[in-house]
């Protein structure tokens, strides 16, 4: 064949390329430029800081913490519906449920070309038992959880625990992995934030960060061992309104009020998609400050002297639902309907309070929601003779003030709601933790045996049905002491350009899309 016929032929081949390219251009997001070039899918989202992102360094909120996540691996990964195999393709647990074996996938590489080995995987188990990472699971109780920990091969690694538990697998599957070879000299990780602490085998690498735009840039990894990523440059960026942002199409994704509804329903640019109420707020007692709190009956005339469904209609605009007195949000898994409920009413808060009156300090946020919502509390509390006086704090400086306990009255929001039921047991329980989330301490001052026994039964019951019910009792417990307010869960709204990018999708136990690796991964 001659020199110009095989050319003919290679360029029809590209024509044809480009064309079905543009043709299936709409489900991949990304597009055939004028020479034929496919362009990156690039997705911008809305910024704001969250800390240099190793595990040590990260905001302890979600947006740090899935930011990491983008970048470092973990031996089992948040699917749609439960954990799903990730960097460990197979894992077995012994009989006495104390021994886990994990068998890592072969050919996984460090961001610098660097193979992972078992080695590595306990070394960061190791070095997290001396050095503890924001987000803390390898601990119960203040108790390190992992006896020893075995390299068998290249490839497999054995963990011996101190005694079984139903949330074992989950807190070794979800601790990220770190590279042996970056981190065995670093003697204070909070402080190292040289280029090579952001090294891991995850989907993205970082390449740019801006804390004081709070922008950050992540490109996929090109040597990447699992699910190829769809999207090849994730950027958050910063922007004044998001809403506005995302109609003049500076980011793709944003989150909407139900009032706003109706500028994106019906329209086929557009995909709105509800979020599942894992995210919430409560009013916490601080009992150690403020002992009157251990009685029974001002924490439930607090119960019923706040209007949640209020809260609902005029802060969340119909985008929430009252949270349950049990905790356990109505999209949980194991959420109990069964439980006390507080519906509104002034009277049975006066009887309760037996005509006694109090004044507490409550410490907010400085979002426009708590402030509204802090309006409406103090309201309907004056009316049973619970006075307030409000303090609006920017989110870091109430963060630090509720990991401190340095408030009487506090108000927190947060994600989480949707995790594993020992969730209960870290909050009711009089635990404090080894993490930093502001969400992960116990209640100051609370003390309850029957509380405390239920939630310690349900840890180490690993019949699932058996643990179900001690569950579903334990919420019942709870909504009769209510040593806490739930107030409200939100079930907001996100809407997108589908043609732009339709991957995004939900982790089994968590309420935000953007949140979620594998929104920005194929299918495995």
């Amino acid at each position: 064949m001659k020199l110009i016929e095989r050319l003919q032929i290679i360029i029809a081949l590209l024509v044809c390329a480009a064309l079905m390219l543009v043709a299936s251009g709409c489900s991949s997001g990304k597009s055939a430029g004028t020479a034929g070039v496919t362009k990156p899918l690039v997705i911008n989202l809305a910024g704001g800081d969250a800390g240099f992102l190793t595990p040590f360094g990260h905001y302890p909120r979600g947006p740090g913490i899935f930011k990491m996540n983008l970048i470092f691996d973990s031996l089992l990964e948040r699917g749609e519906k439960g954990y799903i195999p990730w960097l460990a393709e197979k894992w077995e647990i012994s009989a006495d449920g104390k021994t886990y074996i994990f068998n890592l996938r072969k050919g996984i590489k460090w961001h610098d070309g660097q193979p992972l080995t078992a080695a590595d995987v306990k070394f960061s188990f190791e070095y997290y038992a001396k050095n503890p990472p924001v987000s803390d699971e390898l601990a119960i109780n203040g108790k390190r959880i992992i006896e020893a920990i075995d390299v068998v091969d290249d490839h497999t690694v054995k963990i011996t625990v101190d005694k079984p538990n139903a949330t074992i697998l989950g807190r070794l599957g979800n601790a990220r992995i770190i590279p042996r070879h970056i981190w065995a000299t670093v003697d204070d990780p909070k402080k190292f934030n040289k280029p090579e602490a952001l090294i891991g085998c995850g989907p993205y690498i970082l390449k740019e960060y801006s804390k004081e735009q709070g922008a950050y840039k992540f490109e996929a990894f090109k040597d990447y061992w699992g699910p190829k990523p769809k999207v090849d440059i994730v950027q958050f960026i910063p922007v004044s309104d998001n809403v506005l942002a995302f109609n003049k199409g500076e980011i793709d994704l944003t989150a909407i009020s139900p009032d706003l509804l109706a500028q994106y329903e019906n329209n086929k640019e557009f995909m709105i998609k509800k979020n599942p109420a894992f995210w919430g707020y409560r009013l916490i007692f601080n009992m150690e400050k403020c002992p009157e709190f251990k009685d029974k009956n001002i924490r439930q005339a607090f119960a019923y002297a706040i209007n949640a469904q209020e809260l609902v209609e005029k802060v969340a605009r119909g985008a929430a639902v009252p949270a349950s007195a049990g905790y356990l949000p109505v999209d949980h898994i194991w959420y109990n309907n069964n439980v006390k409920k507080y519906a509104f009413n002034i009277d049975k808060a006066r009887e309760l309070l037996q005509g006694k009156t109090f004044s507490y300090t409550m410490l907010i946020g400085n979002s426009n929601d708590e402030i509204r919502m802090a309006e409406l509390i103090k309201i309907s509390l004056a009316q049973a003779g619970i006075n307030l006086t409000v303090r609006s704090l920017d989110e870091k400086t109430r963060d630090a003030a509720a990991k401190k306990g340095d408030y009487e009255l506090i108000i927190n929001g947060h994600g989480g709601w949707g995790s594993d039921a020992d969730l209960l047991r870290t909050v009711y329980a009089n635990q404090k933790s080894s993490g930093q989330s502001p969400s992960g301490n116990g209640l100051y001052g609370y003390n309850n045996e029957t509380i405390n026994e239920l939630c310690n039964r349900q840890l180490t019951e690993l019949d699932p049905d058996k643990r179900k019910a001690l569950v579903f009792q334990l919420q019942e417990v709870i909504a009769e002491e209510v040593p806490q307010i739930p107030l409200y869960n939100t079930t907001g709204y996100i809407v997108y350009r589908p043609a732009k990018y339709d991957g995004w999708r939900y982790m089994f136990d968590h309420h935000e899309v953007t949140h979620s690796k594998i929104s920005y991964l194929e299918s495995m």
